[in-house]
């Protein structure tokens, strides 16, 4: 087994602990093969048609015009999770698979209302939750939206945090 494989090997064991034991199977596009940067980055010039609003609106339909009308919503020119899916493909494509599990968290998040995804983030500084408060936004995580990555991710923090000591002092 070369090094390549070995690190390869490794990458998807972790991707797979993180994702709940189960190994993260990547969405491809309509004809079944992953994206590459040499031939889809950026998706906006080579890809256009692979990038849609969460109604399913081109890029070519998002245009200041449309959105002074109201024909176009401020939630429909969010990123959405397959977008960032796409854009893991191709971070894993130039070797950056920490880019790839980020864009993957993020994809996670956008399930999240934002006012929320804040004071989770306000929550994980240090100093400001308890381990047991940190433990209840990773379950939150996992029960209501589906974020199974971030919530292991929560988890961690909470046992990075005690070992650090940086938890909230009661």
């Amino acid at each position: 087994m070369s090094q390549q494989d070995l690190i390869a090997a490794i990458v998807k064991e972790v991707l797979s602990e993180l994702n709940g034991g189960k190994a993260s199977q990547p969405a491809s596009t309509a004809n079944g093969r992953s994206l590459h940067y040499q031939t889809d980055y950026p998706l906006s010039q080579k890809r256009r048609e692979l990038v849609k609003t969460a109604t399913g609106k081109s890029l070519d339909d998002i245009t200041l015009d449309a959105i002074m009308s109201g024909a176009v919503q401020a939630e429909e020119i969010r990123i959405t999770p397959q977008t960032l899916e796409y854009q893991a493909q191709i971070a894993e494509s130039i070797k950056r698979p920490q880019l790839a599990r980020n864009m993957r968290r993020a994809g996670e998040l956008t399930r999240v209302p934002d006012d929320r995804v804040l004071a989770m983030y306000n929550a994980l500084r240090p100093n400001r939750s308890s381990k047991a408060e940190l433990l209840a936004i990773a379950d939150e995580l996992e029960k209501e939206y589906d974020a199974k990555v971030c919530a292991n991710f929560v988890r961690e923090a909470a046992g990075v945090y005690e070992a650090r000591d940086v938890l909230k002092k009661d």
